[in-house]
């Protein structure tokens, strides 16, 4: 991978890399003051107009902005990435090449408040859109914490990334769904995504992570989602949910979500356990 300044990056990457272009999203409440703080990343392929967008999400990402900003307005950021994803999908690729895309970044300041703006145009080479679009969040937007290991309780954004470099080491990357609407079975307006989605032999499977240490609740919304989901599509379905830490019956908030998932018929899957997880579901999706 190779960053440049700004605009693209020149094609001597190494073999398989594509040049992307990507802007960080960043929150100004004042503009008196001129302080910001990043809340997202947009990484897209200007040729075509693929792209992909990742804003903060996460109770703690929201207390570091509130931290820095006290009187956010966490209701605008909270609607802001379904807001820009309909515009985007008013658009997306109407030519094949990417023209309307540029056309709407041009038009970007009208489409934001002021107190929303994107950060200069940077360019990167990377082989992989969502492996890239990791990275920059990670290196741009994500609370600074160690490296997580399987087994050690960590955010929701750490068990997903690890989630993604299970299935990319395990050469499934291009079979799974990312970013399920859960509003496509529940009710619209449901803010919910689930993480990831795959599909065999006539049932579709969703997979979504959860941080039982730091948001149990979680797990409420995914059962109601997996219930809504169950009860209406005219496939079969099956669910399974990552955890940070094993699920322990000497905790109440363990055990709140165990049950939470079995009465919805989620299968918990401690992140210790997923690689060996996607290997047994690897043969059924080839």
């Amino acid at each position: 991978m190779t960053e440049t300044p700004a605009g693209l990056p020149t094609a001597n990457g190494m073999r398989g890399e594509r040049p992307f272009a990507y802007r960080i999203l960043r929150y100004t409440p004042n503009l008196v003051r001129d302080e910001w703080v990043n809340i997202g990343v947009l990484l897209f392929a200007p040729g075509t107009g693929e792209r992909r967008l990742r804003l903060i999400e996460e109770p703690e990402e929201f207390n570091r902005v509130r931290r820095l900003h006290p009187q956010a307005d966490e209701a605008l950021l909270r609607r802001l990435r379904d807001d820009l994803e309909d515009r985007f999908q008013s658009i997306n690729g109407k030519n094949g090449d990417g023209r309307e895309w540029q056309a709407l970044l041009a038009k970007w300041d009208d489409m934001l408040s002021n107190t929303l703006q994107l950060a200069q145009q940077k360019g990167t080479l990377a082989e992989d859109l969502d492996a890239e679009l990791e990275r920059l969040y990670s290196d741009h937007v994500a609370l600074q914490r160690a490296a997580v290991r399987p087994g050690v309780p960590g955010s929701r954004a750490q068990v997903r990334s690890y989630c993604a470099q299970v299935f990319r080491q395990a050469r499934l990357w291009e079979r799974i769904d990312r970013g399920i609407h859960a509003s496509e079975f529940t009710f619209p307006g449901d803010p919910m995504r689930m993480d990831f989605g795959y599909r065999r032999n006539g049932t579709r499977g969703f997979v979504h992570t959860i941080s039982v240490s730091r948001a149990p609740s979680v797990a409420q919304n995914f059962a109601y989602a997996a219930a809504r989901i169950a009860g209406k599509a005219p496939w079969k379905s099956e669910f399974a949910a990552v955890t940070d830490v094993e699920l322990s019956e000497g905790q109440a908030t363990h055990r709140f979500v165990r049950d939470t998932l079995r009465d919805a018929g989620i299968e918990p899957v401690p992140m210790n356990h997923f690689a060996v997880w996607v290997a047994r579901l690897k043969p059924m999706l080839q």
